[in-house]
């Protein structure tokens, strides 16, 4: 694991030269997920983005928030939505220049890992897990997520075998047998379940103290030079937040699931599953105001501790930046 994750960070590190000011006044491309169904899809399909912004956004769908952080090291990518904070904690970590701007969706019930059902293994048993084969998105909130389960059910890292691989690749494989239990989440997550089962719910996840939730993020250098330009990014977000939150509109919906890449059953059944915090609720102290700063030191200690990255930073203050939510709320 620590192999693959130094290999990505010395990557993201190495090619962090600032390429955002060239696109600040024509385009900007924005990285997000397909199978992963957001309200902001919505406002994507319509424009609202381009004409909130006056500029041109390009969309570049991603499999992993980890792709995410190295495409804003080249500058291909100036905005990320939806990154998990574990990726975005590794790549800070390694000394990218990246910040959060807002808290994009919570979810815990919405990432998870599977058992293989042949093995019969559940919370009760979890032991048994030694010496199994997993499948686990390297970087990414799935990957924290199993790190701290395994950590609570006394499974020794050490005598696992770890591959990684995106949640559509795990749960392929997981299907055929190829590895014995999976980590992901969103379509990837729901088609795991179709071959085995969670060891413990979202809510007692939470009871642990292991939250679920992503973010938008941001070179520092691309929201020093485009400040205003992201808060109108941001409102548009928050716009289509507040009307999912207001209504779930059927035809919302709809819209949501066609550009998620996923039929409306699914898409239903996923975005139940999430949270959009509202903007007020952002800025508070359980999120950005704070807890968001303290989770994240949190997190880069689990993975000093399991020797996924080399170091923590003393404090991850400097990578939240308020002030385009703020200037949005406005």
């Amino acid at each position: 694991m620590k192999k693959t994750l130094l290999a990505l960070m010395v990557s993201v590190a190495a090619t962090g030269l600032s390429m955002q000011a060239a696109h600040a006044d024509s385009e900007i491309t924005v990285g997000y997920f397909l199978e992963w169904p957001m309200p902001f899809l919505a406002a994507k399909a319509d424009g609202s983005y381009d004409e909130a912004m006056g500029a041109k956004v390009k969309w570049r769908a991603f499999e992993t928030g980890t792709a995410m952080s190295a495409a804003m090291a080249s500058g291909d990518v100036q905005i990320s939505v939806s990154q998990g904070l574990p990726p975005f904690v590794v790549a800070t970590s390694a000394g990218q220049d990246l910040q959060i701007v807002d808290i994009a969706v919570s979810y815990s019930e919405n990432d998870n890992c599977v058992v293989a059902s042949k093995l019969e293994i559940t919370k009760d048993n979890a032991k048994e897990l030694e010496g199994k084969k997993v499948a686990v998105p390297m970087g990414t909130a799935a990957h924290y997520g199993f790190l701290r389960q395994m950590d609570h059910f006394g499974v020794a890292l050490d005598s696992l075998e770890v591959v990684n691989m995106p949640p559509p690749e795990g749960a392929s494989a997981l299907s055929t047998g190829a590895v014995d239990f999976a980590c992901g989440w969103g379509g990837g997550l729901k088609r795991m379940k179709e071959h085995g089962n969670i060891l413990i719910t979202g809510e007692e996840k939470e009871e642990l103290g292991i939250l679920v939730f992503d973010v938008t993020s941001a070179t520092a250098g691309y929201i020093a030079e485009n400040e205003e330009m992201l808060a109108k990014f941001l409102a548009t977000t928050a716009a289509a937040n507040a009307k999912w939150n207001s209504d779930r509109d059927p035809e919302m919906l709809a819209v949501i699931a066609k550009e998620s890449g996923m039929d409306l059953k699914d898409a239903e059944a996923a975005i139940a599953t999430m949270d959009f915090p509202d903007v007020e609720t952002q800025l508070s102290e359980k999120w950005l105001g704070g807890g968001v700063q303290s989770f994240m030191k949190g997190v880069a200690d689990v993975f000093v501790e399991a020797k996924s990255i080399d170091k923590a930073l003393p404090s991850y203050d400097d990578t939240v930046n308020n002030a385009p939510l703020e200037a949005a709320s406005k």
